[in-house]
């Protein structure tokens, strides 16, 4: 029971925060990374029930304008690309003030490529789920308060913030941006 009381706790923690709140702050310590391609795709992405529609231009580039926004504060020596597909989403309409608040959401699987190594990082592609900042109407609902492209930015840069903290959870866990292409090299083949 304590456990699923600090899970909740922490996902709460997660949502309440927009996906922006540190980018005045210095990056996230990522070793030696340097993000050169952005790309966004959402040529299979799904609606979801009950959400506003967004086009695929509007999808990707909201995607890729959060992701640049979030790592073009990097500059290592090292090159690595993202390719991101978003997978679905919903952009909550209006829905009934506190009884039902519908939540935007979205879906993005992302792949890192290390351009030394000239392969990716993850074979697998790795799956993010966001939904919005509470701050986007926790109690009357984004669809009310929130036009679908604020409600798309702010998805967007929270898609951003925990592709950062995947990011360093595989520096740390793996050594994705070890420094030097050797290293990394050594890394890879251990796996």
């Amino acid at each position: 029971m304590r456990r699923l009381c600090v899970i909740l706790v922490s996902l709460l923690d997660l949502s309440a925060c927009n996906g922006a709140w540190d980018l005045d702050e210095p990056a996230v310590p990522l070793g030696d990374f340097n993000l050169v391609h952005n790309i966004a795709v959402a040529s299979k992405a799904q609606k979801g029930p009950f959400s506003r529609e967004a086009t695929e231009e509007q999808l990707t580039e909201a995607l890729a304008a959060a992701t640049a926004e979030r790592f073009d504060r990097y500059e290592g020596l090292r090159n690595y690309h993202f390719g991101m597909s978003v997978e679905g989403y919903v952009l909550a309409q209006p829905g009934i003030p506190v009884v039902a608040t519908p939540k935007s959401i979205m879906i993005v699987n992302l792949t890192v490529w290390d351009d030394a190594l000239n392969k990716k990082l993850n074979e697998k592609p790795h799956q993010i789920t966001v939904f919005e900042s509470f701050d986007q109407g926790p109690v009357v609902g984004s669809g009310y308060t929130k036009t679908a492209e604020e409600q798309l930015k702010n998805l967007s840069q929270n898609v951003a913030k925990s592709i950062e903290s995947y990011l360093v959870r595989q520096n740390r866990e793996k050594g994705w941006f070890a420094g030097q292409p050797e290293a990394a090299e050594v890394v890879a083949e251990e796996e």
